[in-house]
């Protein structure tokens, strides 16, 4: 994480282990939880890898996997907020201005991620930045036979899971810890504010 400047991706407060608004009704989460993510993937995103982070928003995630993932691996960055999709690639770019380039290490696009980006699929690790109110089957079957997903699950009651997909194609998965983050769900909602589940 050190690697990437936050600050070129948060205006205000950017080293503060606190979630910063960017906009849209979106957040950056703290750091502290940018460094859970990143640790439990650590193992899926070594250099030649593919990750693919689910609600994107300012792209610094992103592009920490990017860091990690090398100039021969591809980190993917999906949000459905057109505009913070334009903006993180000018963060991504004011430290990395090749990464975003044709055949760069670094993907940013506009779509729904509840559905993943499988364009670019099979995944090594998917990270998802916001509470899916069931498990992310979409995103399960993108991943690569062994992958990892890091995602946060349910409504009220919300935990980090982990989704181990096997060699074999089996899945285990296992609860990590209890946390609050905005639901997953469509851009109309985003953009009005309506932070409900369906």
């Amino acid at each position: 994480m050190e690697a990437v400047d936050r600050g070129d991706y948060c205006r205000f407060a950017p080293y503060q282990d606190s979630p910063q608004s960017i906009g849209f009704g979106v957040t950056i989460s703290a750091p502290h939880m940018h460094g859970y993510a990143l640790d439990y993937l650590a193992e899926y995103l070594q250099p030649g890898m593919t990750a693919l982070d689910v609600g994107s928003g300012s792209g610094y995630l992103t592009a920490c996997m990017a860091e990690l993932v090398g100039p021969n691996g591809k980190a993917v960055g999906i949000d459905h907020i057109e505009e913070l999709v334009a903006q993180s690639k000018l963060n991504v770019e004011k430290s990395h201005p090749d990464w975003c380039k044709e055949d760069g290490r670094v993907v940013l696009v506009t779509g729904d991620g509840r559905l993943g980006y499988p364009a670019l699929a099979p995944y090594d690790c998917i990270h998802v930045g916001a509470a899916s109110s069931k498990k992310p089957t979409e995103l399960i079957e993108q991943l690569k036979k062994p992958g990892r997903l890091f995602v946060p699950v349910g409504t009220f009651e919300q935990h980090i899971m982990l989704y181990d997909k096997r060699a074999d194609g089996t899945v285990e998965e296992k609860r990590i810890m209890g946390v609050q983050y905005v639901p997953l769900t469509d851009a109309s909602k985003q953009r009005g504010h309506d932070h409900s589940y369906y």
